[in-house]
């Protein structure tokens, strides 16, 4: 399911997890008529979309995007964006929200409510929406008919964002993600042994994070969640020691930390804290596991360079499991 752009496949649903329906239907041959290009898209100073909304029509809304995959990588300004676009749809028992061969119109966040998805002539279901997720995306994306129907089966209320403001944000957003993040890949040594198409693949997975000045971004102790790439800003990673904690590292952009814990599955053997304000690009465990494994040998290896960082600093070869 990859959008293609004059320079390379974009792939920016790759990592959504929910069943997508057009899955078990035949795709016809014009799927691939019109793909939308981000790179030629110069469009940034066209009229906005916004509907205006109350602080608690806000906060539904918040709460129905906030699991959705495809808002993933989008920073608090895109996501904004996203809020003022989306409009409120009401729905009732029966209604049909989407048929099977019509033109794509919008795409649609479910805030509550039960929805069946039909495919084929004879309309099999193969899915059923309980008050979450989103589905409407695929119609967007190409210059496709709609793959499937989709039926309330109860009341509920849906939002919606239409075609060219979920072109403009989602895909445009996710393009300029990648392009930034291969070129913070690229910086890291440790990552030269991954091939091109994996290191998209990495940069796609990566969520953008900040942190406030001397706000914590690990703490020593805890499960291992995940490693960071350090975008903008300075981190000081320090060790808890009976007269409290000492710095043993200074890391700035381009560098990495919380690697090692993942490697050997130990708790954080250090804390983090922001510097400055500080921007992070964020990669999750699971897909650490999935997509850092060409790279496993050396992290492994820097265990020992750790080891003798930390004899230099306190004399012992305690709590090496990640410390940068």
């Amino acid at each position: 399911m990859a959008v293609q752009t004059s320079t390379q496949n974009f792939d920016v649903l790759s990592s959504v997890n929910e069943p997508l329906v057009n899955r078990y239907a035949s795709r016809r041959k014009s799927v691939f008529a019109e793909t939308y290009d981000p790179e030629a898209d110069d469009d940034d100073d066209g009229a906005r979309a916004i509907f205006p909304k109350t602080d608690e029509q806000r906060s539904r809304l918040c709460d129905s995007v906030k699991n959705i995959l495809l808002f993933r990588s989008l920073d608090k300004e895109q996501m904004n964006e996203v809020l003022d676009a989306m409009f409120e749809k009401k729905v009732k028992a029966k209604d049909y929200i989407i048929k099977q061969g019509d033109d794509g119109d919008n795409f649609y966040v479910i805030e509550s409510g039960i929805y069946k998805a039909y495919v084929g002539e004879d309309q099999k279901h193969i899915h059923t929406y309980d008050n979450s997720g989103s589905f409407g995306e695929l119609a967007l994306l190409y210059n496709m008919p709609r793959a499937a129907t989709i039926q309330a089966e109860t009341d509920g209320q849906l939002w919606a964002m239409d075609r060219q403001t979920f072109r403009r944000i989602l895909l445009k957003s996710a393009f300029r993600k990648r392009k930034m993040y291969e070129a913070l890949l690229d910086a890291v040594p440790m990552l030269k042994t991954l091939q091109s198409y994996e290191r998209m693949n990495l940069a796609d997975a990566l969520i953008p994070k900040t942190f406030a000045k001397g706000e914590r971004i690990i703490k020593q102790g805890d499960a291992a969640d995940g490693m960071y790439f350090i975008e903008d800003g300075k981190v000081s990673i320090r060790i808890q020691q009976d007269a409290g904690e000492v710095e043993i590292s200074m890391l700035e952009k381009g560098q990495y930390f919380g690697e090692l814990a993942l490697v050997t599955h130990r708790p954080r053997a250090a804390s983090a804290y922001a510097v400055d304000n500080v921007k992070v690009a964020f990669l999750d465990v699971d897909a650490f596991e999935r997509l850092l494994g060409p790279c496993m040998d050396i992290m492994k290896r820097n265990i020992g360079d750790y080891e003798s960082q930390l004899v230099k600093i306190f004399g012992s070869k305690n709590n090496i499991s990640d410390i940068r």
